[in-house]
């Protein structure tokens, strides 16, 4: 898990670095975007849940490898578009590991079931709300193919199955294979949950 974690981190870096790169910010933006989005959700996750000291500061070698990715993007963005398909592989593959890893703290420090999901949904989809929410713009994971969706299905099946004594470690496999089938099936297919649109009328 801890490989996963560390492709995880920084892809989302570089999706951050993307971002920032389209609003034309400098290199000092570039590099506070791919930390939020690449470490935002575990911080955020910590302090809800009140687990402390926070990960990224007993491992300032995370620090360094997401402002690394971030500020390395900028100089490869040109070729990006050629690893595409890789990249949003990757980045769900971000989406499940985070959240595993999320539920899995939740759980070790005792919570319900309820905030063990919401745990995991945080950890998988934080970083990437900050990072929209930072260059202005609606987060993707509220209008674009199944996301938070896959995030939440994920982490009940987590559940269910470790409720059903399956062991650790398969759970764990099971979980990231499905979660990630999901992930890019609904990525080519265009799976989207029905969308809500509202305008006011005034008689």
């Amino acid at each position: 898990m801890l490989v996963i974690y560390l492709v995880a981190i920084t892809a989302e870096a570089m999706s951050g670095a993307l971002a920032a790169g389209r609003r034309h910010m400098d290199i000092f933006g570039v590099a506070v975007i791919a930390f939020v989005t690449a470490l935002g959700g575990g911080t955020i996750r910590d302090v809800i849940l009140g687990h402390y000291p926070i990960g990224w500061t007993q491992h300032p070698e995370y620090v360094y490898l997401v402002l690394g990715a971030g500020l390395l993007t900028t100089v490869i963005a040109r070729y990006m578009h050629r690893l595409h398909r890789i990249f949003l592989a990757l980045d769900a593959m971000g989406l499940i590991a985070f959240s595993l890893i999320g539920s899995n703290i939740a759980l070790a420090l005792g919570y319900p079931t309820v905030v063990v999901i919401m745990s995991g949904m945080i950890t998988g989809i934080s970083g990437g709300i900050l990072r929209d929410v930072l260059c202005n713009q609606v987060p993707v994971v509220f209008r674009r193919e199944l996301y938070a969706s896959v995030s939440l299905a994920v982490c009940a099946l987590f559940l269910i199955l470790k409720a059903q004594g399956v062991g650790m470690n398969l759970n764990t496999a099971i979980c990231f294979t499905s979660g990630l089938s999901l992930r890019l099936l609904a990525i080519h297919f265009h799976w989207r949950l029905p969308t809500f649109t509202y305008r006011q009328r005034w008689d």
